[in-house]
């Protein structure tokens, strides 16, 4: 086993943040301490625990004193409140995109969105179309998840995923339809779902208020404030995400199959793209290096291997190893990939401001208490050469097997 101390962020934020409902129980109670005097203290409030009945009782085991709990296992005892709807008055439907078989940030604002519609008397449906990897609905705010499956909803298949969502809409009746308005499919889907319907929906909206939507308008120099409709293609942001409460995620399906679509379309497939002709701003898997890279002929390697658009810090950027379009943060580009992976960049202010909307930040450093090791989702601490060469080898490994396999 490894003897480097691993961090919990989301535990160390929630134990900042007061008004998160674990809060109490990311808090470590001290039960002794040297007084001034060297002699010590001991917290009698601290020794036992709260019974059944809400009276204070004293654990002659040892097992609270000795315990050592720590705020990671405070925070794996305490649950969040769940949020049930046995009976739904009405249902607010998501559909989202899930790239890569997961929710993604604009996903979980557009849940969060869709909490706030259902009130406690409506529930959130979320329609998913094949299959997904995510394991969190109840924790994002779904109420009842329905899984269209079948091999016409694979690929590109815009005009047979209209036809299951009229389905859902003949069944359900949803109050409100709610789809990202993203490059990623959810913007045309929506577009192609309301020419279907009929309905003239409410695009770019980043807040619901009172009855109104406000949607960005003017190429984003304004606003355009409308009536609710029922169908909403809401922007990134557009609500804070669901982290408060629990929700069931009960599986339900459609009583009647879908009806086949004669497709206009043929799916050939993805085509490969050269990571290095990928605009920042798109990426979806940036690999960055920054002052802590010593060797970037291993990095541009490594980079090669992953398969990754190539970024780097203003540090990199300024010393000559990489272009000026290459250069990530506030200074540079805002980027949104799903994994951004930094290697040896200390963190910023600025770098941290153009990475805020990434998925999920790798920290490849030297440093553990470097404000990137703060910001990151995994931390892996050591020298940037030996890291990203072992990578290289690992994907070789990966790659060589499967050729394997296939043969």
């Amino acid at each position: 086993m490894s003897d480097i101390i691993r961090r919990d962020p989301r535990a160390e934020w929630i134990a900042r943040n007061r008004l998160h409902p674990l809060h109490a129980a990311m808090q470590v109670k001290q039960d002794s301490w040297m007084g001034p005097n060297g002699v010590i203290r001991k917290n009698p409030h601290a020794v036992g625990f709260i019974g059944p009945n809400g009276l204070k009782r004293i654990d002659r085991s040892g097992a609270q004193q000795g315990g050592g709990s720590s705020k990671r296992s405070a925070a794996a005892e305490v649950q969040l409140p769940l949020h049930q709807v046995t009976a739904p008055a009405f249902y607010i439907a998501v559909v989202p995109d899930m790239v890569g078989g997961r929710l993604s940030s604009h996903d979980r604002d557009l849940l969060g969105l869709a909490h706030s519609l259902a009130g406690s008397d409506g529930a959130v449906l979320a329609v998913v179309f094949g299959e997904h990897k995510e394991s969190n609905f109840a924790g994002n705010g779904v109420d009842r998840l329905l899984v269209i499956e079948g091999e016409q909803f694979d690929g590109y298949a815009p005009e047979q995923r209209v036809q299951g969502l009229r389905a859902v809409d003949n069944q359900f009746s949803p109050r409100h339809w709610l789809l990202p308005d993203s490059r990623t499919g959810g913007g045309e889907l929506g577009r192609r779902f309301a020419a279907a319907l009929g309905e003239r929906p409410a695009t770019r909206v980043w807040q619901v208020k009172d009855g109104l939507s406000s949607g960005r308008a003017g190429a984003g120099q304004q606003d355009l404030v409308r009536n609710l409709p029922r169908l909403i293609l809401a922007a990134a942001e557009c609500a804070d995400p669901v982290s408060e409460t629990r929700h069931e995620a009960l599986p339900v399906e459609l009583s009647t199959g879908v009806a086949r679509s004669l497709s206009r379309i043929e799916d050939l497939g993805p085509v490969a793209v050269d990571p290095a002709a990928i605009a920042m701003a798109e990426a979806e898997f940036i690999v960055s290096g920054g002052n802590g890279v010593k060797d970037w002929d291993l990095f541009h390697r490594a980079t090669a291997a992953l398969g990754a658009t190539e970024g780097a810090s203003r540090v990199a950027v300024d010393d000559g190893f990489m272009p000026r379009n290459r250069q990530v943060g506030a200074t540079g580009t805002w980027v949104t990939a799903r994994v951004y992976v930094a290697v040896g960049i200390s963190g910023a202010i600025q770098h941290l401001q153009g990475i805020g909307a990434c998925d999920k930040v790798v920290a490849i450093n030297l440093d553990p208490g470097c404000d990137m090791i703060k910001r990151a989702d995994l931390s892996v601490i050591g020298d940037s050469a030996a890291i990203l060469q072992a990578l290289i080898e690992a994907v070789d490994n990966f790659r060589n097997g499967a050729r394997r396999d296939a043969a």
